[in-house]
């Protein structure tokens, strides 16, 4: 005989009683174990471990993808009651099952189901339509993101991520590295790119490519993924294009605006990059700690959280360190806590040592570096020249080195990076 069902119910108004009665029948194998008022109580007994189903109303206050996702951290599955409400918003924020109303025949099925769910954690996917509207767009192979990670410093994470995202965006047309793909893939074209500032240390991509820094960006589509709201048209309208192909989502606009981008949101906006463009790029904070489960013995925001969000839903991470001795030592202990990062990092990764020149590591920087790098850390670098003078004119000038300085050095190692890349992880079909 089945284990009774214990069901803790958050429902208003006076459907509460039908969903009361009907869970608690004879028969029934549901029980409800406590009636709850609003979501702090709701919480506090999931978090009890006083229900393994919990029945909330639609307008429960306070009810978003970080909350359904606390529940569900505390081994607690969701059905929510719309009532004439929104459906997709529900099935948005990651709920189990959806009824339509407190007297909906499905509920004893649909709660006796859904404490059957092995996994809570299991994300759901966002249902994007076409930005016109209506029917939904046919499935198509969904694009790759890549994360750009790297330790303290100044190695120049946020200068690779814009680069590269421009090389895969194709602009300048990929002078370096194309010829032999020519040859290769004689039909392949470059693909769109989103470039994504997931940095809540120091953001600073629209300034890098001289946007208004007050522009909402990830933040806004964050708080539209938390609401369920978020949309393919909403998440293209937040993400202007800047050139080409090239699509950017900027930044918080100061550190202290953190805890607008949880971890919860970010997957969902990242899930969603995957339809708008075929190449997502994120530039990541460079701290992978999870401090909070060592200061708080209850639940608090993560800081982090945006940045190993981003490290867990990547397809392949590139890890900067600068080329000097600081940038090596950093970036041989910085590999090391990638290994220990308390999410699953891809396997799939290049390491890419920047600003390489003779005058901080001596005669044949390249080989110095590498050797270095495969002695301490068992990986062989990606070496990025040191050029100076084209990043400072491209920084002036708020474009990236393809626009710019498109036969400069840097220009060319990064090209031939994002060849790299996609041979790492298999160039997507452009959109």
């Amino acid at each position: 005989m089945p284990a009774e069902v214990t069901v803790l119910c958050a429902v208003s108004g006076p459907g509460e009683t039908d969903v009361v009665l009907a869970l608690g029948a004879p028969g029934a194998g549901t029980s409800v174990t406590r009636r709850c008022g609003d979501l702090a109580e709701l919480l506090a007994a999931a978090a009890a471990g006083a229900g393994t189903v919990a029945v909330v109303s639609a307008d429960l206050p306070g009810l978003d993808r970080e909350a359904v996702g606390r529940l569900h951290g505390a081994g607690t599955r969701v059905v929510a009651i719309a009532d004439d409400g929104p459906v997709d918003r529900l099935r948005a924020l990651g709920v189990e099952a959806v009824l339509e109303g407190a007297a909906d025949p499905r509920l004893l099925d649909a709660v006796r189901d859904t404490a059957r769910v092995e996994d809570p954690l299991a994300t759901h996917e966002l249902d994007l339509s076409a930005l016109s509207g209506g029917a939904p767009a046919a499935p198509a192979r969904p694009g790759t993101v890549v994360a750009v990670w790297g330790p303290v410093g100044a190695p120049g994470r946020t200068t690779t991520a814009v680069e590269l995202a421009a090389e895969l965006a194709g602009l300048g047309g990929h002078r370096a590295g194309r010829r032999r793909r020519r040859q290769e893939t004689p039909d392949r074209q470059d693909g769109s790119a989103l470039l994504v500032d997931a940095d809540t240390y120091g953001s600073c991509i629209a300034s890098r490519l001289g946007l208004l820094d007050d522009a909402p960006g990830l933040a806004a589509v964050a708080r539209a993924a938390g609401h369920g709201t978020l949309d393919l048209a909403a998440l293209a309208r937040h993400a202007p294009v800047v050139a080409g192909r090239l699509r950017v989502l900027t930044g918080i606009t100061r550190a202290a605006r953190w805890p607008e981008l949880p971890a919860s949101a970010l997957e969902v906006v990242l899930e969603g990059a995957r339809s708008l463009a075929d190449w997502t790029v994120v530039d990541c904070g460079p701290l992978v700690e999870a401090d909070e489960l060592l200061m708080y013995d209850t639940h608090a925001p993560q800081r982090n959280g945006a940045t190993l969000a981003a490290l867990q839903a990547a397809d392949v991470v590139v890890i900067v360190g600068a080329a000097d001795p600081i940038g090596i030592q950093r970036l041989v202990r910085g590999l090391e806590e990638l290994a220990e990062a308390p999410v699953p990092v891809p396997a799939t990764r290049v390491v890419v040592a920047n600003r390489v020149r003779s005058s901080a590591v001596g005669p044949d920087p390249v080989r110095a570096v590498s050797e270095a790098l495969v002695r301490y850390a068992g990986v062989e670098p990606h070496p990025v020249p040191d050029d100076g003078d084209a990043l400072d004119a491209a920084l002036l000038a708020g474009r990236t080195l393809a626009e710019h300085a498109p036969s400069s050095a840097a220009r060319r190692a990064f090209a031939e990076l994002a060849v790299l890349v996609r041979d790492r992880v298999g160039a997507p079909v452009p959109a």
